[in-house]
């Protein structure tokens, strides 16, 4: 690991009430277009902010790969796993670059406070790019370097719009 992720020593955070009010899962999976029965893999997916709203969003049919590179925080999850179960979330130990998921098995991949962390965006995009079905989205959402902390990582480890954009379609993604 480098010196960008977020640790699991500070996982206590992500669920932290406040961050309800300035990242509403809601929100993201309302903008996602989900509908039951896809499948979504939540790459950086920690303690499960996402993987839980995801998992209800796609349903039973449905189906949400919770991928993270820290044991410690797939063992958070699994512990909320057991008390609010969700058996259409599956626990995967890997990363954007390595998720060990079968070729065209997702129709969403979202990254989410993930692309600041990213040590090789090309390869992560390869990944999802591999992972992802036929007409398969993937989803940004991360820090803006145009807002004060606290929350977040410092300001010189986020990345603009223009620079996620660039990223994209130097990679080939539309």
């Amino acid at each position: 690991m480098h010196d960008k992720v977020f640790s699991h020593r500070d996982a206590h955070k992500l669920d932290d009430p406040e961050r309800l009010a300035w990242l509403p899962p809601a929100d993201v999976i309302d903008a996602l277009g989900l509908t039951a029965g896809m499948t979504v893999v939540d790459i950086g997916a920690g303690t499960g902010y996402f993987a839980f709203p995801l998992a209800r969003a796609v349903g039973a049919a449905g189906k949400v790969w919770a991928i993270d590179l820290q044991p410690e925080m797939l063992d958070k999850l699994r512990a909320k796993l057991l008390k609010d179960a969700a058996p259409n979330v599956d626990l995967v130990l890997g990363d954007a670059t390595a998720t060990s998921l079968g070729s065209r098995c997702a129709d969403v991949v979202l990254m989410a406070n993930l692309f600041h962390e990213l040590p090789d965006v090309a390869a992560a995009l390869r990944e999802s790019a591999r992972i992802l079905r036929a007409k398969g989205r993937l989803a940004i959402v991360d820090w803006r370097p145009d807002v004060e902390r606290p929350p977040g990582p410092p300001i010189e480890h986020r990345v603009t719009l223009a620079r996620v954009a660039e990223e994209l379609s130097a990679n080939g993604w539309s």
